[in-house]
């Protein structure tokens, strides 16, 4: 008999300041691999680009397939909260580069906190006043 394929979860959180990319087992309690923007380029106002995020899944992609891992279901993730609702700008590149990096992809899945609710968005009552 085949031994069975091994599947694990890629939570990819996106902001406008940096991208970063966590490979954990199915079960989400093992953490196989973690990559960010910061830690591929140099200069801090890179950290969130598509070729930082590229670059970090595909770091990722690699130790991941080094421990057996076959395909990946992803999870992206915004700031969310008070925060902007949208990912980042290294998102989208991130997901491409698990695909080109040889990683089957299952599901992808928007994870990002909403409130229902909660605190108030910064700038009170009458907006930022500039």
């Amino acid at each position: 008999m085949a031994e069975k394929e091994k599947w694990g979860i890629a939570n990819i959180y996106s902001s406008f300041n940096n991208t970063i990319i966590t490979i954990t087992d199915i079960t989400g309690a093992e953490t196989i691999t973690q990559w960010s923007g910061g830690k591929v380029v140099r200069a801090d106002r890179q950290e969130s680009s598509p070729f930082a995020a590229m670059e970090a899944a595909t770091r990722a992609a690699d130790d991941a397939k080094e421990k057996g891992i076959v395909g990946l279901h992803i999870k992206v993730r915004a700031p969310g909260g008070n925060g902007p609702r949208t990912p980042g700008p290294g998102a989208q590149a991130a997901i491409r580069a698990l695909a080109r990096a040889g990683m089957r992809i299952g599901k992808i899945e928007d994870v990002t906190p909403i409130p229902h609710d909660g605190t108030g968005r910064p700038g009170g009552k009458r907006g930022r006043r500039v």
